[in-house]
C-alpha cells in the first residue's frame, strides 16, 4: 500500500507544484496520473522515490515513511521502485546491456559499479529482461543506435532488473506514436498483471487510461481534481481537469 498524505511541494521563487495532495494506491493497481502539461505529474511521481524532497506531507509505502527517510535508507528503498521516463535517461554511447545492468546498482558493491562489474547471474537476468521486451538481439548495440520505442524497452528491461515492487513511469510514451505508445503500455501491463507490480503511470491521452488503468487520479495546477475510475471521467469532469476549453479526444 502507498500512501499519499498532505503533500506539497514548493520550487525555489515560491511556485507551488502540489498542493496538499491526498490519495492511496494499494498494492497491484495499476493507476494512472493525469492532466495538463505543468499539472503537478511529473513533480507527484519524483517526489515518491524523492528524485525531488517534498516540501510538506508524508509519503508512507509498506508502513514506512519515504519522507523521513535518511540517504542511506533511500538506497534501500529505490531497489524496489523501478523509474521509466519520458526521454529514456539511457547511456547513449554505451550498449544495450551495459543500460540495463544499470538497474542493479542497488545491488552491488559501489567499487565494482564503477567498472561495470557484474555477476554471471546479473547479466543472464539482463538478457530474459530483454528477451521480455523483444530486442535480445540488440543487446550488443549502442543505445544511439536504436528507435525511441526501442529505447524505451531498455528502460523498462533496466526497471525490471530492480525487480521492483512499484514503478513510476512519468509519461513513459509521450514521445512516441500511438502504435508505439501502446507497444509500451502493454509492457507495463503484463508488468502489472503477471508480475504484481504496482504501476504508477502519468499519461495525457484518455484512450490509454481507459485502455490499461485500474484507476485514476487528475490534477489541475497542483491540486488533485479527480480520483475514481477512468468511466466516470465525464464530460464535466473533463473540463475541470483540462480546462472549459479543451476538445476531449479518448
Amino acid at each position: 500500500m502507498l500512501i499519499v498524505k498532505n503533500l506539497s511541494k514548493i520550487y525555489e521563487g515560491g511556485v507551488q507544484a502540489l498542493y496538499d495532495v491526498s490519495f492511496e494506491v494499494p498494492k497491484g493497481q495499476f493507476l494512472a496520473v493525469i492532466g495538463l502539461s505543468g499539472s503537478g505529474k511529473s513533480t507527484l511521481l519524483r517526489c515518491i522515490n524523492r528524485l525531488i524532497e517534498p516540501t510538506a506531507g508524508k509519503i508512507i509505502w509498506d508502513g514506512v515513511d519515504i519522507t523521513a527517510a535518511t540517504q542511506d535508507e533511500m538506497r534501500y528503498i529505490r531497489r524496489k521502485i523501478g523509474m521509466v521516463f519520458q526521454h529514456f535517461n539511457l547511456v547513449l554511447r554505451s550498449k544495450v546491456i551495459t543500460n540495463v545492468l544499470a538497474g542493479r546498482l542497488g545491488y552491488v558493491n559501489p567499487a565494482w559499479s564503477l567498472i561495470n562489474r557484474f555477476s554471471k547471474e546479473d547479466i543472464q537476468m539482463a538478457m530474459k529482461q530483454l528477451e521480455r521486451v523483444g530486442i535480445a538481439d540488440k543487446a550488443n548495440h549502442r543505445a544511439d543506435e536504436l528507435s525511441g520505442g526501442q529505447q524505451q524497452r531498455v528502460g523498462i528491461a533496466r526497471a525490471m532488473m530492480q525487480q521492483p515492487e512499484m514503478i513510476l513511469a512519468d509519461e513513459p510514451v509521450a514521445s512516441l506514436d500511438p502504435v508505439l505508445a501502446h507497444s509500451i503500455m502493454q509492457y507495463l501491463e503484463n508488468i502489472n498483471k503477471e508480475d504484481g507490480v504496482t504501476v504508477l503511470c502519468s499519461l495525457h491521452f484518455l484512450d490509454l487510461v481507459h485502455r490499461y488503468a485500474d484507476r485514476v487520479i487528475a490534477l489541475n495546477e497542483g491540486r488533485l481534481v479527480f480520483d475514481g475510475l477512468p468511466e466516470e471521467i465525464n464530460d464535466q469532469k473533463f473540463k475541470e481537469i483540462y480546462g472549459k476549453d479543451a476538445e476531449r479526444v479518448g
